[in-house]
């Protein structure tokens, strides 16, 4: 008979068990690096997350969608152990976070939201204590700290307080310690908050730089950054996963998916709409400034019937382009209050 131990207290009982539980583990390789299976997470009468399952092998990149209140950033703090779950279980690198957060923690980066840090401290100051929590000693800790700044470009604000930085210089100082171990597993919400255009595909990819021997959890409402960076996809709503799926696949689920645009003078365009109105495997015709855009039927392929038909009335197209579909136009739909059934 197996003694449940509480969220986070492994007690004199249940060391003897964490102990024969560690060995048993070993070095072995685990590929399932996170593994959340029913997580949930109650606020008096608010499911905020709601029996959520997923897992994040190594080498990927998971982007974890949703909008404000969906239940991020609260899943976030429940994997990395500083929130206690009201039901289900997290595992990281093959440990229980409630049972054995200690090994949890040596194995996890994490960027909470906000990018919390002690102001009256300088970066610096910040990362050398970060590092002495860590347990990093010597010319390893030199080391770690000097790879952690050079990763992120802080050496022109060092010295600073850190409440005197920008949101953005703020926030690399937190990604920073994220990074300062070189753990196995990375937990970021919202990584690129407050930075610029240049700043943002700078930490893009360094993330993409790491994903390779990382597993790697980024909460993000930058459609945009998904597609560029990660290899899949949760979208979560009302504290339930809505979808769960790489870039592509969600943009299958687009009603612009293989449909194809034509772009071309507004003086051609009724001779265009007469040509392109009966394409075999056509959904519709949608007219725009300048354009017409034929939508696709599921699965039916048809630029090659767009082109013929523009040929054969000798209509010249000043560009034909085929969308692969709209992240953003997907996550409205899948994430409408009215769908998801949770009103606020």
């Amino acid at each position: 008979m197996k003694v449940a131990v509480p969220w986070g207290e492994a007690g004199t009982a249940g060391n003897e068990t964490l102990k024969a539980q560690k060995a048993e583990q070993g070095e072995r390789s685990v590929t399932e690096m996170i593994k959340v299976s029913g997580l949930a997470k109650h606020f008096g009468p608010i499911r905020a997350v709601d029996g959520i399952s997923f897992a994040v092998a190594r080498g990927e990149v998971l982007g974890f969608l949703g909008p404000n209140g969906a239940g991020k950033s609260t899943t976030m703090k429940m994997i990395t152990g500083f929130l206690e779950p009201t039901g289900g279980s997290a595992e990281v690198c093959g440990f229980d976070v409630g049972r054995q957060p200690i090994e949890v923690k040596r194995r996890i980066g994490y960027l909470p939201e906000g990018a919390p840090a002690y102001g009256d401290m300088t970066p610096l100051g910040f990362l050398g204590f970060c590092a002495d929590v860590r347990g990093l000693k010597g010319a390893d800790r030199k080391a770690k700290i000097e790879a952690a700044i050079d990763r992120t470009t802080l050496g022109g604000v060092l010295y600073q307080p850190i409440d005197t930085l920008s949101k953005g210089f703020k926030r690399r100082v937190g990604l920073a310690q994220a990074l300062l171990h070189d753990p196995e597993v990375l937990v970021l919400d919202e990584p690129t908050d407050g930075l610029d255009p240049n700043q943002k595909h700078e930490v893009r990819t360094l993330i993409g730089s790491m994903a390779k021997d990382k597993a790697i959890i980024i909460s993000t409402h930058i459609l945009e950054e998904v597609d560029a960076l990660c290899s899949r996809a949760v979208v979560i709503a009302g504290g339930q996963i809505v979808a769960d799926g790489t870039p592509a696949e969600l943009e299958a689920r687009s009603r612009l998916h293989n449909a194809v645009t034509v772009r071309l003078k507004k003086s051609a365009l009724p001779a265009a709409r007469k040509a392109l109105a009966d394409i075999p495997g056509a959904a519709g015709l949608e007219e725009g400034d300048g354009t017409l855009t034929v939508l696709a039927q599921r699965r039916k392929t048809i630029l090659p019937a767009v082109s013929q038909a523009l040929r054969d009335t000798d209509i010249a197209a000043d560009e034909i382009r085929l969308e692969r579909g709209r992240l953003d136009e997907v996550f409205r739909d899948i994430t409408n209050p009215k769908k998801t059934g949770k009103q606020g």
